[in-house]
């Protein structure tokens, strides 16, 4: 209902704000009973787990009940005992643990089976892929009136994404030992070895995107002995990258004509763009895929955020690659799921703090109000958007997630 201005509004907002002062005051709201549920994930080849066992014995010191699903860290090796012994209860099945519990941390989004699970008002932590979001999944969120927290949103004070940062880590090693795979031989590739030898040559790695992707796998692909160059279209980020490596890689503005010769000579063309941007279209055009050499490989670590090549498809784990003009195409979105442990483990080390800073509050509403990290990754608050991105892609009511604070 929307509020009409009168001369004695800000008198009765006073008013207002002084009752609930003085009601805060003196009568103190007991803290919310946290109670936070880690279902099995259930996305294509997922077998990431949000919380390890240790990551479950720290919330229990801290106050915050733990339930998680029966099997959720099987393939981590984490059993269902050694939750227990962390002092988690364990979930016969999803019905149980999304019922029992209000708030819900995954590592992939939502799928369309789960989004049934869910109860009215449940806070959600979990990533959004903005390559793949859908308004009907935005719409049932909504209806429910969760709160949705996403991963690529959460973000300190001086501007670091730290989950993801952890993610992209791991995501930028993986996709250099990928692609010295698909060189080889057998999987249909070129044949050479990423690093050479001495009086072979190495291969031409590229690393389209300067951010945490860009600078692991440069510095495995380095670590490995290939040439490697980085494009970005930022300077300040290419001087960084020429500072952290003592120049012993080059680097250039990602404009079509340096995109266009490099693809020519490279082995290897990684897509590691930013999470932070919104990708309205390829960089990469087909026709640029087509002028590859025959055999070479592309990374596009960019697919769950949207695809960096106008030739790029989503694939998995179980069928990861596909040959297109000649050039094999590994497109998995969810990369870091191919060493679940590791990944499970950092997941775990990123999350704890964020999840330590949900204890201790009357509301969700004073959990992001008193959070500047959480309130930044909010993406779905009573009932609106509070991503512009996100109502973008989904058409979907926007409004500032302060405003919508403010008059809760």
């Amino acid at each position: 209902m929307a509020i009409e201005y009168s001369p004695d509004f800000g008198a009765v907002a006073f008013e207002l704000g002084a009752k609930t002062l003085e009601r805060w005051l003196l009568k103190p709201e007991k803290p919310m009973n946290i109670v936070l549920g880690i279902p099995k994930e259930r996305a294509q080849d997922e077998r990431r787990v949000a919380l390890s066992p240790a990551g479950v014995q720290i919330l229990g010191e801290h106050g915050i009940q733990v339930i998680i699903e029966s099997n959720a860290g099987i393939y981590c090796n984490f059993t269902d005992l050694a939750y227990s012994d962390a002092g988690a209860s364990i979930a016969t099945s999803p019905e149980e643990l999304y019922e029992q519990s209000n708030v819900i941390v995954k590592v992939s989004p939502p799928t369309l089976e789960e989004l049934p699970l869910f109860q009215h008002g449940q806070l959600l932590l979990s990533a959004l892929h903005l390559g793949t979001i859908t308004p009907h999944l935005i719409e049932l969120l909504i209806e429910k009136n969760i709160t949705a927290l996403a991963f690529e949103f959460i973000e300190t004070r001086d501007g670091e994404l730290p989950i993801v940062r952890t993610l992209s880590e791991i995501a930028g090693s993986l996709a250099i030992q990928t692609a010295a795979k698909y060189l080889e031989t057998n999987y249909g590739g070129s044949g050479i070895l990423l690093g050479g030898i001495a009086g072979v040559p190495p291969a031409h790695v590229t690393i389209i995107g300067a951010g945490t992707v860009g600078l692991f796998a440069a510095q495995d692909a380095l670590g490995l002995g290939a040439q490697v160059t980085v494009l970005d279209k930022e300077i300040n980020r290419l001087r960084r990258f020429e500072a952290f490596f003592n120049r012993h890689l080059v680097t250039a503005i990602a404009n079509e004509h340096y995109i266009a010769e490099l693809a020519k000579k490279s082995d290897v063309v990684i897509g590691a763009l930013s999470p932070k941007q919104k990708v309205i279209k390829p960089l990469v055009s087909e026709q640029v895929v087509q002028s590859m050499k025959t055999g070479s490989v592309i990374i596009d670590v960019s697919i769950d955020q949207g695809a960096c090549f106008a030739t790029s498809r989503h694939t998995s784990h179980s069928n990861p690659i596909y040959v297109k003009h000649g050039v094999t195409h590994y497109c998995v979105p969810n990369i870091p799921s191919a060493v679940a442990k590791t990944a499970s483990f950092a997941l775990t080390n990123t999350l704890l703090p964020f999840l330590l800073k949900l204890s201790g509050h009357e509301t969700m509403s004073a959990i992001l109000w008193k959070s500047h990290s959480l309130r930044r990754g909010t993406y779905i608050f009573r009932g609106y958007v509070t991503q512009k991105v996100v109502a973008e892609l989904t058409g979907a009511p926007f409004r500032e997630i302060e405003m919508l604070l403010a008059a809760s």
